[in-house]
């Protein structure tokens, strides 16, 4: 592009191109083609193109600018419903971002705002604002993209896991597996706020360097060249506290197999299966060693603690300005790249929240 022979600046460009898009009423989404029965791939899901509608009265045109991209939205994919109903064939599929207002029908919000919700994986959302929960505003001081993660999802699972189930004391040991990912990072770090020793497992020694000398555990397991059971028993010859555990399978048996009495496991994720149909749920083989220690073992979903949240934001945020918690983001560029986001979440690819820049 050029005006009278000079170059159009790339910033300008993206400009042109915000109009356009907005001039066509395009809207690019993701379908869901066909249910994957292992690894998710770009065969599953349709790219199409569709005009947006014209806005009636209190709704608001979000223009998508980040998605977030969680293990659990596998879950989402099988027939089976889980915590929530599994998006239906020929639907966009489902997914939290952050975007901008850019036309209004609604006293409630302004063009120019950034908003928090369940928008898809699509360019554009057009909503009824008039539920409570359709939108969230997100503050002007607030980084939007963070609200997919440590403001987000992942911050508010990891702050009510370790805060309500958990419950450590100064002093507990606290076992935080898939220590590298988004939730479990923080996790971890809530736990050493509380005056705790926390040990992390990871894959890879990247992984587990960024653990240790970033998210500041006191040790972490590297799963793929270390037995954790062992490992877990020479760093905590006294047994674990809390586990806080994302992944299940042979890493929950070996955070059973070293419990301290009365031990608490946060039963959070089971990255380890998956999330196939009939894959999660499998095991653990050493349940028995919840009764011999004395110990638990309890589930949750985040929005179980929705009257609290305003809470937990607030301590987050200030553990954030206090410099007291670190957080990495994984980005992929583009929203055809999401299922390979979503499956490489399975795959190790990611340290901290993995993002899609529309």
């Amino acid at each position: 592009l050029s005006v009278r022979g000079k170059q159009i600046p790339s910033v300008l460009k993206q400009v042109l191109r915000f109009f356009e898009h907005i001039m066509n009423r395009s809207n690019r989404q993701l379908i869901l083609r066909e249910r994957p029965s292992g690894k998710v791939g770009s065969q599953h899901f349709s790219l199409i193109q569709t005009a947006v509608p014209e806005l009636r009265s209190g709704e608001v045109l979000v223009r998508v600018v980040w998605l977030g991209i969680d293990p659990t939205q596998r879950t989402w994919l099988n027939p089976s419903e889980t915590y929530i109903s599994p998006v239906a064939v020929g639907e966009v599929m489902r997914g939290n971002g952050v975007g901008q207002i850019v036309e209004s029908k609604s006293e409630r919000f302004v063009v120019g705002e950034w908003v928090l919700g369940v928008t898809g994986w699509q360019d554009y959302l057009v909503t009824n604002v008039e539920s409570p929960f359709a939108l969230t505003k997100i503050p002007d001081n607030v980084d939007p993209k963070a609200m997919l993660g440590i403001l987000g999802v992942n911050g508010l699972t990891a702050y009510f896991g370790l805060s309500e189930i958990g419950q450590p004391s100064a002093g507990d040991t606290v076992f935080v597996s898939a220590a590298a990912g988004s939730t479990g990072s923080t996790a971890g770090q809530i736990a050493k706020i509380r005056g705790c020793r926390v040990i992390g497992s990871a894959g890879g020694s990247r992984k587990c360097d960024w653990v240790t000398s970033v998210a500041g555990f006191d040790e972490c397991i590297d799963y793929k060249r270390e037995n954790v059971s062992d490992k877990l028993r020479l760093l905590a010859p006294n047994g674990i506290n809390v586990m806080f555990d994302n992944v299940g399978g042979e890493i929950l048996e070996a955070g059973l197999d070293n419990l301290a009495l009365g031990a608490r496991i946060v039963l959070c994720g089971s990255i380890a299966s998956g999330y196939r149909e009939g894959a999660y749920g499998l095991g653990p083989r050493n349940y028995m060693q919840l009764a011999f220690r004395r110990a638990s073992m309890e589930g949750y979903i985040f929005f179980d603690y929705i009257s609290q949240f305003p809470i937990a934001f607030d301590e987050i945020s200030q553990w954030l300005a206090e410099g007291r918690i670190a957080f990495s983001e994984y980005i992929l560029e583009g929203l055809e790249r999401a299922p390979a986001a979503l499956q490489g979440l399975f795959e190790g690819d990611n340290i901290g929240k993995q993002l899609i820049k529309m």
